[in-house]
């Protein structure tokens, strides 16, 4: 049973959750504001939004008859049976306490007791976060079916995710922190958008109208690469606002892949067909956080 919550969990998605958390960190780092203990808990915190997050989805499809045989992709916990949707609310329920407690924990570490302000701003994040992640497919007013699933990736997955990560460690807020958190919302947008150009058929029959659904199959694929060639571009200003040398440019190795997929999503006549690319977009992210990372922090040591 345990294995089939680990499935549920679905792992493979955990690294694209925490490419803003790293690139954050860097960040930090590069300015001699890191801590160790900071980045686990946040890391952790993030791990823990990312698995409500899946169970919930796989909670709120399963029940409303979106996980279906017409979906492609691999079978969902309560589409297959293996977990009811009774066991899955207790799994949601406990992945919540468990994430609030880390985050409480977080916040304490990151603002101590003094700074009343700043604790209740990240309590209020924090729950939005936790609402957030469940309410992308639970309820009948979920947003993720109202092609709004996009706008919620963005401001968790690259604004909050980077900016409110840099801001743990350093108390202060720049311009130039939003620069990044674009580009890392950007591609985990991506990679949303991917996903439902996918399923956007199967979607289109179950009534789940995401913003690929209500774009169309050509205007979605246009969207998807200004969101691709949008995540390059800002992260390269970034870089050029910062420049100290060449090795800065270590990251756009990363969007050698990122580039290839676009042109295959350009020559896609399949949508099925798009399934192994969610897994390499995905890949592509967490590799660009990495080397986006390096490059920031690199000049402070050489």
């Amino acid at each position: 049973m345990i294995t089939h919550y680990i499935e549920a969990a679905r792992l493979r998605t955990l690294p694209l959750s925490i490419s803003g958390i790293i690139v954050g960190s860097f960040v930090a780092a590069s300015q001699g504001l890191f801590n160790w203990l900071i980045c686990l808990l946040a890391l952790l915190t993030t791990v823990g939004f990312q698995v409500i997050s899946n169970f919930a989805n796989d909670y709120g499809d399963g029940i409303k008859g979106t996980d279906n045989d017409n979906r492609v992709g691999p079978k969902r916990a309560i589409q297959s049976g293996v977990i009811s949707p009774k066991q899955m609310l207790v799994a949601i329920k406990v992945s919540i306490i468990i994430t609030f407690i880390i985050a409480v924990l977080l916040i304490y570490v990151s603002f101590k007791k003094e700074d009343f302000f700043n604790i209740f701003i990240f309590l209020v994040l924090g729950i939005a976060s936790i609402i957030a992640a469940v309410k992308y497919t639970v309820g009948k007013k979920a947003y993720g079916y109202s092609g709004l699933g996009d706008i919620f990736v963005f401001l968790f997955f690259g604004l909050l995710s980077v900016v409110g990560s840099y801001y743990l460690f350093s108390k202060k807020l720049n311009l130039e922190i939003f620069l990044p958190a674009i580009s890392v919302g950007f591609l985990s947008v991506g990679v949303l958008n991917l996903n439902n150009m996918r399923d956007r058929a199967s979607d289109i029959i179950s009534g789940k109208n995401t913003l690929a659904v209500k774009l169309g199959e050509n205007s979605a694929k246009y969207y998807h690469y200004f969101l691709l060639f949008t995540a390059i571009l800002t992260a390269i200003l970034y870089l050029i606002f910062n420049f100290q040398n060449y090795f800065q440019f270590l990251f756009l190795i990363a969007f050698i892949p990122i580039i290839k997929h676009a042109f295959v999503v350009y020559n896609n006549k399949i949508p099925k067909l798009l399934d192994p690319e969610l897994k390499k977009l995905a890949i592509a992210t967490f590799l660009f956080a990495i080397l986006f990372g390096i490059s920031v922090f690199l000049p402070t040591i050489i």
